[in-house]
C-alpha cells in the first residue's frame, strides 16, 4: 500500500470541495499504471466525502439540502463553536468519511461527471487532512 497525506484549505464558510486532480495525481504517481484501488479519508469528526458532479450546481444542491435537514440552529447538544455547529458532528453519518474507488490502468475510474468532493459544514476549522491510500 502507499499512502499520502494532503492538506486542503476550505476557509470559512461551507464548501464542497473538488479533490479529483489531487486525488487523480496520487494515483498517477502510485499506480504506475496498474489497477487498484484508491481509498480517500478524512480524519475529521466534522467532514465527508462524497461523489457527485460539479461545476453543475449540484454542489449548492447539496449544501442546501444539508442546510433543511441538518439545520444550523441550536437544537444541538453538541454547542460548542459557532451556532449549529453540533451539526457538522452529525453530518458524517450522512455523508461519511471515506470513500474507495476503482483504479484502472493508472486513472479514477469516474462516470463522465463525476468528481470526488469533500463536503465541508465547519466553520471553524479551515484546513483539513485528506489520507489518500492506494492498494494494488
Amino acid at each position: 500500500m502507499q499512502a499520502k497525506l494532503i492538506e486542503v484549505a476550505t476557509g470559512t464558510r461551507e464548501t464542497v470541495l473538488n479533490l479529483t486532480p489531487q486525488c487523480q495525481q496520487f494515483v498517477t504517481e502510485a499506480a504506475d499504471g496498474e489497477d487498484g484501488l484508491l481509498h480517500v479519508f478524512v480524519p475529521h469528526a466534522t467532514a465527508g466525502l462524497a461523489i457527485l458532479e460539479m461545476g453543475a450546481y449540484s454542489d449548492d444542491d447539496l449544501l442546501a439540502t444539508l442546510a433543511d435537514l441538518l439545520p444550523a440552529d441550536n437544537r444541538w447538544r453538541h454547542a460548542h463553536g459557532s451556532p449549529g455547529h453540533g451539526r457538522t458532528h452529525v453530518m458524517p453519518a450522512f455523508i461519511p468519511p471515506f470513500a474507495t474507488l476503482p483504479v484502472v490502468g493508472g486513472s479514477i475510474a469516474l462516470g463522465t461527471w463525476q468528481s470526488i468532493v469533500l463536503v465541508d459544514l465547519n466553520v471553524d476549522n479551515p484546513h483539513r487532512n485528506i489520507r489518500l491510500s492506494f492498494l494494488s
